[in-house]
């Protein structure tokens, strides 16, 4: 294979041939781009189900595509939106006959299915509890709808069914670094020479009451609900935590040999990645910010570049309290002094935290700075935190020559994974 066509260490380059995308600010990448750089926000008051006795009342929750109500459907429908969007841009059409790797939300019944499953389930008997008459009602009348909704495959399963891609579909769900993830183990794939392409999706239509609940009992959660588009501040010092949000995102990944062949456009280079796991506590990062700063480190070696070589930072940025500190401190020990000079914004500031695509929604971002020029901004940036001393382009977008950037994705349970991107292969 040519050198051209491979990095620093004789892999295949990888390029991004396609992208779609969807998040509250609407359904495709020309709307997203244009709202996101104009620093629309997509945070609104939540209409899905009550929220009378919540203490967080806001979302960024897609509500325009239509689906049935449940976590399973809502996903699958925003991830057949932007896949279509995707393979559209990359030319392609028919079977994908490519592997398929989605980052998806983990999955359960919901309380309104619970509560219907238990008016099947009759009345109580002596020495019956629940779960017994739950499981004697399904045997006698299964509910394949039922099953389907809380399947946790059932996602990757639809699109492979629809899209033909190729083998089995692997479905990952590495909480706020699922996205990122899901790239990762396609980039792999290809560098280890087992496809010419990949399809990488992330998707998350995960937010009920009882999601905004489990959240909110870890203090995660905004409760500045007036104005909506206000509580997300990333980098604030008055930041009180994340705004829950929907979304997804599909890169179509191929190798440059193959898309210069075939003559598609080329969006950018996937150049390195990097995991670590965080084992100091199931939700909180660990305080010295070293396996976030490993993580960072390992993406950046990956792509055989050095700290000179990022132009922007697409941070992960989540307006908690703990975790933009964390972000900071990491970022501040790998760069040193040069973070002074590094742009860096977070789009959670108009789109809310969208969970399991997150990875996937800001690296389609990262490649949109890159080809237009453009940095979005990090809005709600008025009171800013004096320990932290950051270019999060306050407020406003701004133009720049941008040819590389990191993206970072550090996640509940110790899951963290960055990307770094590239417009040109060399």
């Amino acid at each position: 294979m040519s050198n051209a066509y491979t990095d620093h260490l004789g892999r295949p380059l990888v390029a991004v041939t396609g992208m779609g995308v969807v998040t509250s600010l609407g359904r495709g990448l020309e709307d997203n781009w244009k709202k996101l750089t104009e620093g629309v926000s997509g945070i609104h008051q939540i209409s899905r189900f009550p929220t009378e006795h919540l203490s967080t009342r806001i979302a960024g929750t897609v509500d325009f595509i239509p689906s049935e109500d449940n976590a399973v459907s809502r996903s699958y429908a925003f991830a057949e939106a932007t896949i279509e969007e995707a393979l559209a841009a990359a030319g392609l059409s028919g079977d994908f006959d490519a592997p398929l790797f989605l980052a998806a939300p983990p999955v359960e019944p919901e309380w309104s299915m619970r509560f219907a499953l238990t008016d099947r389930s009759g009345p109580p008997v002596e020495d019956n509890d629940a779960y017994v008459r739950f499981l004697a009602a399904m045997r006698e009348k299964g509910d394949p709808a039922f099953h389907e909704a809380v399947l946790f495959g059932s996602i990757s399963e639809r699109i492979a069914d629809k899209f033909g891609t190729r083998g089995l579909p692997v479905t990952t769900s590495t909480a706020c670094a699922s996205g990122a993830t899901a790239i990762q183990l396609g980039v792999e794939a290809i560098r280890q020479g087992r496809t010419e392409r990949a399809m990488t999706v992330a998707t998350d239509g995960s937010v009920s009451a009882e999601s905004l609940v489990r959240f909110s009992l870890l203090s995660a959660l905004s409760t500045q609900n007036d104005p909506p588009e206000k509580a997300s501040k990333p980098f604030s010092k008055d930041r009180d935590g994340f705004v829950i949000a929907e979304g997804a995102a599909t890169l179509i990944l191929e190798s440059l040999a193959s898309a210069v062949a075939r003559g598609a456009k080329v969006y950018g280079i996937v150049r390195g990645c990097g995991e670590k796991a965080d084992h100091f506590h199931r939700t909180r990062s660990s305080p010295d910010g070293a396996p976030a700063i490993a993580t960072v480190r390992a993406a950046l070696e990956d792509a055989g570049l050095d700290i000179d070589g990022i132009d922007y930072i697409n941070a992960h940025g989540t307006s908690t309290p703990e975790n933009d500190k964390m972000e900071y401190s990491s970022l501040n020990a790998v760069f040193g002094e040069r973070l002074k000079s590094i742009p860096l914004s977070s789009n959670k500031s108009m789109i809310g935290h969208t969970l399991t695509a997150a990875g996937a929604v800001e690296a389609v971002f990262s490649f949109q700075s890159m080809q237009t020029g453009v940095l979005p901004p990090t809005i709600n940036h008025v009171n800013p935190d004096p320990t932290i001393e950051l270019d999060v382009v306050p407020n406003v977008k701004r133009s720049a020559n941008v040819a590389s950037v990191l993206s970072n994705s550090f996640g509940f349970g110790g899951q963290n994974a960055c990307l770094v991107m590239t417009r040109e292969p060399a």
